[in-house]
């Protein structure tokens, strides 16, 4: 296990490595100017040009590069141009707020999709199995905005059971921070149920189809228990690496559901530094997205061994 955790976190070097020159490339292409952004078209060329110097941003791309490789190796990924804040404090604080939608959206989704997907293998070709595969497909094809917006218009502006914009700390009030984020892990929950259902109802037919199933059943095992007990358990385990991928990708893309819910986090930063030309905001979002998709990426080849015997790791 240990000899797997060494090669797997040495291989994340070089892909890291990968994405910091990507990232630093695509963030250089993004047009405009900083300096102009800070200090407006009507700028003294002198006075841009000091700024330029004091930013680093006079001197040649590579420097650059190299300059700031050198500081995320110790832990520095700079400062924000537009307000001189530190970009990791930044960063952190606003994952909390990414982290707990994405999670808890995450775990409902699975929470409802592998049972629903289970059932539907179980009773595949009738009514039921019909029913799940089309709701899950129709929530599949609902873009996330649009579904968020019918949320906030629904529950925020008919009913108003819910507020519409803005955000409280869980530190200064959990039930009115609660009721804020209500209606985007909901958002989630129900894009990602369609595609969790449809992996989990996938796996668990081919698991029915296979003779320890069909064994237990012979020997008079209930059918709750085959269900339970034999089919669930190993069917589970493609649905995991689904799980692993699509937390990996919210948490890279849940730029849109912060910007349509205006809460303040990652993604949102994300958007605002870009159109605020904050290179070492951008640089330092998509560096840290990438960061937490390799070790979520980790996390689930660990855990998979548990859910199917038939893969070790050594």
């Amino acid at each position: 296990m240990l000899g797997y955790l060494a090669r797997r976190l040495a291989m994340t070097v070089p892909t890291l490595l990968l994405v910091a020159i990507g990232v630093f490339a695509l963030v250089r292409l993004i047009p405009g100017d900083p300096v102009q952004v800070m200090l407006g078209d009507a700028a003294d060329p002198a006075q841009a040009a000091q700024l330029r110097a004091q930013l680093g941003l006079d001197q040649p791309m590579p420097v650059q590069f190299m300059h700031w490789i050198g500081k995320l190796a110790a832990g520095d990924f700079g400062h924000s141009i537009t307000n001189n804040l530190a970009v990791l404090p930044l960063i952190l604080d606003r994952f909390q707020v990414s982290a707990v939608i994405v999670l808890v959206a995450v775990a409902a989704a699975a929470c409802i999709a592998v049972p629903a997907g289970l059932v539907a293998a179980w009773k595949q070709n009738s009514l039921l199995d019909l029913s799940v595969v089309g709701g899950a497909t129709l929530l599949l094809s609902i873009p996330s905005f649009w579904l968020g917006l019918l949320l906030l218009l629904l529950f925020g502006l008919k009913l108003k059971w819910l507020p519409v914009i803005g955000y409280v700390p869980f530190a200064e009030n959990v039930w009115q921070a609660a009721t804020f984020i209500v209606l985007p892990i909901a958002t989630l929950t129900m894009v990602e149920i369609g595609v969790l259902t449809r992996m989990a109802r996938a796996a668990s037919i081919e698991v029915l189809r296979l003779e320890y199933v069909t064994h237990a059943r012979a020997k008079g095992v209930p059918e709750w228990r085959v269900l339970a007990r034999h089919v669930l358990p190993n069917a589970f385990a493609p649905t995991w690496t689904l799980i692993g991928l699509v937390l990996g990708h919210l948490l890279g893309g849940i730029a849109v559901i912060e910007t349509v819910f205006t809460l303040p986090g990652l993604g949102r930063l994300l958007v605002d530094s870009i159109f605020a030309r904050d290179y070492p905001v951008v640089q330092g979002c998509l560096l840290f997205t990438a960061v937490i998709y390799v070790l979520v990426n980790l996390i689930v080849d660990l855990c998979y061994p548990l859910f199917d015997p038939r893969v070790t790791v050594a």
